[in-house]
């Protein structure tokens, strides 16, 4: 029994894991990175971190992290060229094992595991299916990270032969203990929305809600976070409903979390094929939710973490809105319980014991 806990010991002093992030991770995950790397740090364990050209790092890395760029350009082309040169930088890291923090990283982490000989564990955040299949080593990806059982779920379905690496993490967060939401009478409800401008379709119901809820004499304001091919369209959609003065549109901020957090009502639009670390967050700060139910969706409980409107059913999503809106005290238990859920299942202490325990798994798979 001690020489298993010495053995574990020494493993632990020995990580030294290099975590491999996607424009989305940087982007749209900053709050867990930089809580991992944080705790990793804690634990006095070495990290570095591999960012796409063009992210802003700086938001996602605590000191002390190694931080090294690819590819050197942002081209799909250019993710073959010069992987010579980033593994003869890490080498000086001296790392023993990599982490790729979503699918996206699948191919570079393969990759670098066979030019490095190290194991590597593969984070995979959303729904997978038989004609997407992830570039996966069978003698060097030790473990697959899913963030909830409905991922879990799908990878099993489309990556069976993989089943007994396949584990459970889900993201940790700080979880307050008092809602946000309709703290202060005096001010303007707002309504938050979280979601890529990619079609101005995904936001129909949400317009035509907020039409009929002004005319209704309901008084409030909406901003839209996000970014995308048809943020043009969505403009000119707004301009028709007569809704410029009340939907201010921005990117994604850094930090974002801030944008949340002004925020009473936080709408889930439509059904995500990946994890939310948006919804994740807004539930921890606070905020109403209001969603509707499919994809990735293990943090939507009704009436407990948020209200459930029917997909594409404006009088459905409009009901619920009324809902909270009207009834200030009702919004607020429902975000403090969706703050004690997240709090019970999400916490930042252990996801990073169960990282670490899955490093520690990597160098013995490696080792067998």
């Amino acid at each position: 029994m001690e020489t298993g806990h010495s053995d574990t010991a020494a493993m632990r002093k020995a990580l030294r894991p290099v975590l491999l992030a996607s424009p989305r991770d940087v982007a749209e995950h900053a709050p867990f990175l930089w809580r991992l790397q944080v705790g990793l740090a804690d634990e006095s364990i070495p990290a570095a971190l591999i960012c796409p050209p063009g992210c802003n790092a700086e938001s996602v890395v605590p000191a002390p992290v190694d931080v090294f760029t690819y590819p050197a350009l942002n081209l799909p082309f250019m993710e073959r060229v010069g992987l010579e040169s980033l593994a003869l930088q890490l080498e000086r890291f001296k790392p023993t094992v990599l982490h790729g923090l979503c699918e996206s990283r699948a191919a570079l982490a393969r990759r670098l595991a066979r030019r490095l000989s190290l194991p590597y564990v593969l984070g995979v955040n959303s729904l997978t299916g038989k004609s997407h299949r992830l570039s996966i080593s069978p003698t060097r990806c030790a473990r697959i990270i899913v963030p909830t059982e409905t991922v879990g779920s799908s990878v099993l379905r489309s990556h069976g032969r993989f089943a007994d690496r396949v584990r459970q993490i889900q993201p940790g967060t700080f979880a307050g203990t008092d809602p946000v939401c309709f703290a202060d009478p005096s001010r303007l409800s707002t309504i938050v929305v979280a979601h890529r401008l990619d079609r101005v379709s995904d936001f129909a119901v949400l317009l035509k809600a907020a039409k009929v809820l002004l005319a209704e004499g309901h008084e409030f304001m909406i901003a839209i976070m996000g970014a995308g091919r048809a943020e043009r369209r969505l403009r000119t959609k707004l301009a028709e409903y007569g809704l410029t003065r009340v939907v201010t549109i921005v990117p994604v901020l850094d930090p974002w979390r801030s944008v949340l957090a002004a925020g009473d009502i936080f709408v889930h639009l439509q059904p995500m094929p990946t994890f939310s670390g948006f919804l994740l967050e807004a539930m921890g700060l606070g905020v109403a939710v209001v969603a509707c139910k499919g994809g990735v969706d293990d943090l939507i409980v009704h009436e407990d973490t948020a209200l459930l409107y029917e997909r594409n059913s404006e009088a459905s999503l409009r009901q619920a809105l009324v809902r909270l809106l009207e009834d200030h005290d009702g919004a607020r238990r429902l975000a403090a319980s969706a703050q004690g859920y997240v709090r019970q299942r999400y916490s930042v202490g252990a996801m990073v014991s169960a990282m670490l325990d899955t490093y520690i798994e990597a160098l013995r798979f490696s080792g067998s």
